[in-house]
């Protein structure tokens, strides 16, 4: 008999401010806010930067489902203000492209963040609720460095202003390391106008030719820092519950946001909850350009690789184990990937409704709650797949497995979108698409056998036929055979 008061759901999170795993109780659980530190829009997304998008799409759908939609915000913000972004556009104006510096960045930075959602969108992320971009905020950041030089916490000089981290005595926590011990070990811009090598800079100066906005220090722009800072005090108040970004912006650039937040607003927490994820390699190295080994979302999206197959691989690592993207991870992703297409399309005649949605596994619930293991719920539902597999069509055990497969994020788990066509790797989904016939084509002639009904049996062997492929079936089973006229093109129709 099912419990009448079954215990509330708990997620667990690793707080990388308490370095421990810990419940989740929200400031207000009618509120749920999550901050996550989002793309500077001068280029491309590279594979590292989908990670956390990846990453905390998981925690937002799974916030969602505990507190329900209704009641959480997820923020991710824009930094569409920087000397990349500068640089950019200065490249294209160099090059002859028409219009003022100022015209120029505007249209890289509308055509990056087009790019971003679009990239992130093939790989099954959800939209943030807000998406501020630091230019709409330039007002409240103004007012944010006031506060700080009027309780001394940061100073003007020649144009810029900087803030006095010697002022806040927690300095470091976050990333467990002294002001002291960070001076032994950081390359930091030691500036005249600095009365410490360690303040770093709230606003800086802009020449005529570049952005910038009038402020009580001169035309100028904000430093990077501040932008977060002033971005989720207007979005989210004093205190929230998660921030969350990649472990390279714990320092200098969460640090940073807490000092300059918990001085700026002293009567609130900050963020309660810091998540980081670890980095991405390839093939077991750092990614880098001199390595050969650097692509954008976009070159593998262009080079046939499906963005499930992209998602699968990344939520197949625990978010805080670094991340090696390999060739033979891809191909195995791509495989899961289509076997569950093929259940789907066997095993589920009609599509999900919203109260089927509901009917996630709890083992497969619980991974999740435990610190966002997306790789043991992968795990689990590979198991669950074997569980399944003579399941009767619609079965409550059909319905329970896919509802757990689009709760991470797998809800279109289309044919033709799974058949990877770069050069590389035809050969291998050829290969996986005959398979996939003959399982098929095995399974109509075995419920033919049963109803004596061989129209779908006759109707796919010619569909085979016709994409030249030779179909053999003996009591031994079926074999596909690809003839001389073979079309592997024509395999998606069939």
């Amino acid at each position: 008999m099912a419990d009448p008061n079954p215990a509330p759901l708990e997620i667990r999170l690793t707080n990388t401010r308490t370095r421990s795993k810990e419940a989740l109780v929200p400031i207000d659980p009618e509120n749920v806010r999550m901050y996550v530190c989002g793309p500077t829009v001068y280029d491309r997304a590279h594979l590292g930067n989908a990670r956390p998008v990846l990453v905390f799409d998981v925690l937002y759908r799974l916030l969602r489902h505990v507190y329900g939609a209704e009641h959480v915000t997820y923020v991710r913000n824009f930094t569409d203000v920087d000397d990349k972004i500068n640089a950019t556009a200065l490249a294209r104006k160099e090059a002859g492209a028409d219009g003022t510096l100022e015209e120029l960045i505007r249209e890289r930075t509308e055509e990056t963040i087009s790019w971003y959602l679009k990239d992130m969108g093939e790989l099954g992320a959800l939209e943030p609720d807000r998406m501020p971009r630091a230019t709409e905020y330039i007002a409240p950041m103004v007012a944010m460095i006031e506060g700080l030089i009027e309780s001394g916490h940061a100073y003007a000089a020649e144009g810029h202003v900087l803030f006095r981290v010697r002022s806040y005595a927690a300095y470091g926590k976050l990333s467990g390391r002294s002001v002291d011990d960070m001076m032994a070990g950081a390359r930091v811009e030691v500036a005249p106008y600095k009365e410490d090598p360690m303040d770093f800079v709230l606003w800086k100066p802009s020449s005529d030719d570049l952005p910038g906005w009038d402020s009580p220090w001169g035309r100028g722009r904000p430093g990077w820092h501040i932008e977060c800072s002033a971005m989720s005090y207007e979005l989210f108040g004093a205190s929230f519950d998660i921030h969350g970004g990649g472990n390279d912006l714990m320092f200098p650039h969460h640090e940073n946001e807490i000092a300059q937040s918990c001085c700026a607003h002293p009567e609130g927490d900050f963020a309660k909850v810091w998540m980081h994820n670890e980095m991405l390699q390839v093939e077991g190295k750092k990614m880098s350009k001199s390595l050969g080994n650097f692509f954008t979302v976009r070159d593998l999206l262009d080079q046939g690789v499906p963005g499930e197959v992209i998602r699968y691989v990344m939520l197949s690592t625990h978010y805080r184990k670094p991340m090696d993207w390999t060739a033979e991870k891809r191909q195995a992703a791509h495989r899961t990937l289509s076997l569950w297409n093929k259940l789907k399309h066997v095993k589920l005649t009609v599509e999900l409704s919203e109260s089927d949605r509901e009917m996630i596994d709890p083992e497969f619930l619980e991974r999740l709650m435990d610190d966002l293991n997306t790789s043991g719920a992968i795990s689990r539902l590979g198991n669950m797949y074997r569980e399944v597999l003579n399941a009767p069509v619609d079965s409550r055990e059909i319905k329970s497995f896919f509802a757990s497969v689009e709760f991470l994020g797998f809800k279109d788990l289309n044919p033709n979108r799974l058949l990877i066509r770069s050069s590389v790797e035809r050969a291998f989904s050829v290969a996986d698409r005959l398979d996939d016939c003959r399982d098929r084509l095995t399974e109509l002639r075995a419920a033919a056998m049963e109803t004596k009904d061989f129209s779908g049996v006759d109707a796919m062997k010619q569909a085979l036929i016709g994409a030249g492929v030779e179909v053999r079936m003996s009591k031994a089973g079926v074999e596909l055979v690809p003839g001389p006229d073979f079309d592997p093109a024509k395999l998606e129709q069939v």
